[in-house]
Order: structure tokens, then sequence, then C-alpha cells
């Protein structure tokens, strides 16, 4: 996708009304026993647990230091030699503070990461994300800015920028000018511009997301991560004031972006077959599913 295409979406996903709060209850659904409950390890997954929840619990040990670490043992890493089945996606930056391992206390297979500087995107990160969505059937995407962002602070202030970062800074333009004008820090407005924005992109891209989140297969959000208290903040709201429509693009995705075919892949379990539309598939168990 070139850059100028990727502008043009994003300034197309601007003239949208955009929303991202989209029956957050729904998708969060209690925890049994504590709510400071690990990621379930292979084959103890407590299937009335929702995927955010097992996201935000390891946040708050992570946040309060009682971090448990689960499955990263030698016996889960051996199970997921037959394949991986990850209870969530998660796109964030590659700023080395911002690790979603860490911070929400995951473990080996539990969450599919895909990281770049800004939390931008382009046709690898897309089809990256559909890979997980529709071979391994991972039922929620969050995508994560953060406090301070180096990435987006650059757009924000403009000027030349060298090499293939010039590229970066392009994609977080159309935040820049979204989040003008707001009252506060611009580039705190410009993080959660982005987030916002990209976490819509994602939601309505053709032709694997947007299928997947009409048919109740997928969740997509936005939030973002604060790198003084350790933080996740879920984003429930978006107001590009002032943001004028940009030409829409033509941001079909070709066929190749997943492999046509996965040799390894199992029937997925039923805790991740398609919810009826508002409501969230509990994550199955972590007993491997597919391979990557």
């Amino acid at each position: 996708m070139a850059h100028s295409s990727l502008a043009s979406f994003y300034g197309r996903i601007l003239a949208t009304s955009l929303f991202v709060g989209l029956a957050l209850g729904a998708i969060s659904s209690p925890l049994h026993g504590s709510a400071e409950a690990a990621a379930p390890s292979s084959g103890e997954t407590d299937h009335n647990s929702g995927s955010l929840d097992l996201l935000m619990a390891g946040n708050r040990r992570f946040v309060k230091g009682r971090m448990l670490h689960p499955d990263q043992t030698i016996g889960r890493r051996q199970d997921l030699v037959k394949g991986q089945q990850p209870f969530a996606i998660i796109l964030t930056c590659s700023d080395s503070r911002v690790p979603p391992e860490v911070y929400f206390d995951q473990g080996l297979g539990d969450i599919f990461v895909v990281r770049t500087a800004g939390n931008v995107i382009n046709d690898h990160v897309i089809g990256s994300i559909e890979y997980a969505v529709e071979h391994l059937k991972a039922p929620l995407l969050l995508v994560i800015g953060h406090e301070r962002c180096g990435a987006v602070a650059a757009a924000v202030s403009g000027g030349h920028v060298a090499g293939h970062i010039g590229s970066i800074v392009e994609t977080i333009a159309p935040a820049v000018k979204a989040a003008a004008g707001k009252s506060g820090d611009p580039v705190a407005n410009t993080v959660t511009t982005h987030a916002l924005l990209t976490a819509e992109a994602l939601r309505t891209s053709d032709p694997i997301l947007a299928a997947a989140v009409k048919a109740g297969h997928l969740t997509v959000l936005a939030a973002r991560y604060d790198l003084d208290t350790g933080r996740v903040e879920l984003l429930k709201e978006n107001d590009p004031a002032g943001a004028e429509p940009l030409p829409a693009a033509d941001t079909k995705a070709q066929a190749d972006h997943a492999p046509s075919s996965d040799p390894h892949a199992a029937t997925p379990p039923a805790a991740h077959a398609a919810p009826a539309p508002g409501a969230h598939a509990a994550p199955a168990a972590h007993a491997p599913a597919s391979g990557h």
C-alpha cells in the first residue's frame, strides 16, 4: 500500500462516524475467582472468561507488581510445538518500553503481537493480523498507543525526517490533523486519536477483518498505555474535530495477504465459533489449534 494511499484511507475514516466503545461490557465477562487470576495455562481455561478480562487482569497485576508470569514453563513450551491458539491480537508500538507480553503478564502462545513504530499499519501489518483472525481464530484485536510516543512526537513537530522514517510520520499525519485544536498536550491527543483511527481502519478493512467484525467473530478496540503507571486504559470515544475528509482509497487486500491454506490447522474449538452480534466468545483452551 503506497504512503499516499494510507493517508487517503485514514482520511476516509475521518469522514465516517467513528465508534470504539461498542459493547465493552459484552466482551468483558466476569472472571471466576480472583480478579487477578492469571491467563489460564494449557487445559485450564475458564470458558466464562473473556479475552479482554484476561488482558486487563494481567495488566492490574503488572501495575501492582504482582506478576505471575504464566505459561512460561518447559511444558508450555513443548505444548506449543504442535501449534498456537492466542486469545487476543495486540497491535502496538515497537518502543522498547512497552512490551505487551510483560504489561499484560502473559506467556508463550497467549497473545499474537504485531509491533511497528507508532503502531502504524501497512499491507504487511494487516496481513499479519488477518492471519491471526482467519487461521488462529483470535477473537479480540487491541490497538494500543502509548504515552510520549516518539513517532507521534515526530509527526506532531513536523519538519524533515531521514530515510524511511518519513513513511511513519506520513501515516500518522491524519491523526495530527484530527487532533489539532484540542485542548491539552498535542502529542498525547494525537496518540489517542491515532489509536482510534487505526482501530477503525482495521475494523473496516476488507476483505477479512471487516467480514469477521460483521459476523461477530472479531472485536476491535483502541487503548492507551501509560508509561508512568503501567496502566492500560481503553479508549471509549473518538472526536476527530475539524478533520477534513480526504479522497477514499481502494484498500481491498489481495488474496495472498494470508496463507490460502494451513495444513497444520485443526478445526477451531467451539469457544472460537462465531458469537452472536454484540456478544464475545470466551477464549478457548490453550491447547494448540494451528501452527504459524
